[in-house]
């Protein structure tokens, strides 16, 4: 019997993680031993306090059934009170919260609620893939907003073409920006609130980076620019400010009828956020910004020890007020050929910028999710690499 998929897995390109995963498998088969820059997946541990709190919400019998689809008023709660803390930001967290079983998987589902059959998604390039994926697999089409070095990495609004903008339903950012690095000012965020409004569509800000930055940066959240309750919906992770990636936390907020509509697909989805797990994310939350001050202070000096080591072999590497990435231009502008003599020649495996979209050929990524030693050993191959 043969096996017909159905033809939206044709949509589907090789998840570029997933490909990374290959390659560092290849090495290590060879017995490299490998330094992996690659994948933002924090390898700081989730605080005593936090894991405490879940220990303790353990034992609670209550968190062994199902848990309210929408996240429980708790940690709804939590969140708009964590909100108003850190932007000054009023919420209605029955209507404008909902409980997210991690970023990535409301900012997946957000399209299906959004977009179908004719409909545009607008979508910066390079980027987290999700936001093209899931439109692709929702029947709508990603159209995508080039992320240049000479504007930022920020997208011009302005060279959105009229039949696009009638056809979006939605719009995506994500400041501080993966895999760039950049950041984005208030100037930028009252253009995109004020794009969306004039062409009827939803502003999707994905915040997952607002708490790693550095150098007294603090990111904007969507919400402090005037009229954006009107048209935007932010998502926010546990992951990456408290190194939580594998418990699968977050939550969006803003836009009541958009909330609520994605919390109503999720219902025929999903069964919600784990108690034990919501438990942890509150304490996350009433503990900030104690455990994000620390955290950031790790990741502020690893950044500063790779890009200083990357100069040292002779780079020139973008220097982040934000996010746990290093955004570089390679020479001779091929990003995977880059790649491939890194990981031969160092045992260092970096992430290809093209593997976000084609604007970013030319470009690579490393993270700074490793230990320290690990991040020092891998500069020093690098600046060997290029001395030999």
């Amino acid at each position: 019997m043969n096996l017909n998929l159905a033809h939206r897995m044709s949509l589907l390109e090789p998840y570029l993680f997933a490909e990374l995963d290959r390659k560092k498998a290849e090495a290590l088969e060879k017995g490299v031993d490998v330094i992996s820059l690659s994948i933002g997946d924090p390898d700081l541990p989730t605080p005593r306090e936090i894991r405490d709190a879940a220990w303790q919400a353990l034992g609670e019998p209550e968190n062994h059934r199902y848990p309210d689809y929408a996240g429980s008023d708790s940690f709804r709660k939590a969140a708009s009170t964590w909100m108003k803390r850190r932007f000054g930001i009023e919420l209605n967290p029955g209507k404008e919260i909902s409980a997210l079983i991690g970023s990535k998987e409301g900012i997946f589902h957000t399209a299906f609620v959004l977009a179908g059959d004719g409909d545009v998604v607008l979508c910066p390039e390079p980027a987290y893939p999700v936001y093209a994926i899931s439109t692709r697999l929702a029947g709508a089409e990603p159209v995508f907003m080039p992320l240049l070095e000479k504007n930022d990495f920020l997208p011009d609004l302005s060279c959105i073409s009229s039949s696009a903008a009638r056809k979006a339903k939605a719009l995506w950012i994500n400041y501080p920006n993966n895999p760039t690095g950049a950041v984005a000012d208030e100037g930028f965020l009252r253009n995109a609130v004020e794009f969306a409004r004039e062409n009827d569509l939803v502003l999707c800000c994905d915040a997952a980076y607002s708490e790693i930055s550095f150098d007294g940066y603090k990111a904007l959240s969507i919400f402090e620019i005037p009229g954006a309750e009107d048209v935007a919906v932010e998502y926010h992770s546990m992951s990456k400010s408290y190194n939580m990636t594998g418990w699968r936390v977050g939550f969006v907020a803003g836009r009541a009828d958009v909330v609520q509509a994605l919390a109503e697909y999720k219902s025929n989805m999903d069964s919600g956020v784990f108690g034990v797990v919501q438990a942890a994310a509150i304490s996350a939350m009433n503990l900030w910004p104690e455990p994000v001050i620390n955290i950031c202070d790790v990741y502020k000096k690893r950044r500063d020890v790779l890009v200083s080591g990357l100069r040292r072999a002779g780079y020139d590497p973008g220097f982040p007020k934000a996010t746990f990435y290093v955004w570089m231009k390679v020479p001779g502008g091929d990003d995977k050929e880059f790649c491939t003599t890194l990981i031969e020649q160092a045992g260092v495996v970096a992430t290809p910028g093209s593997g976000f979209g084609p604007s970013a050929k030319g470009y690579v990524r490393f993270s700074l999710t490793v230990q320290d030693h690990r991040l020092a050993e891998a500069v020093e191959r690098i600046v060997s690499m290029n001395a030999g």
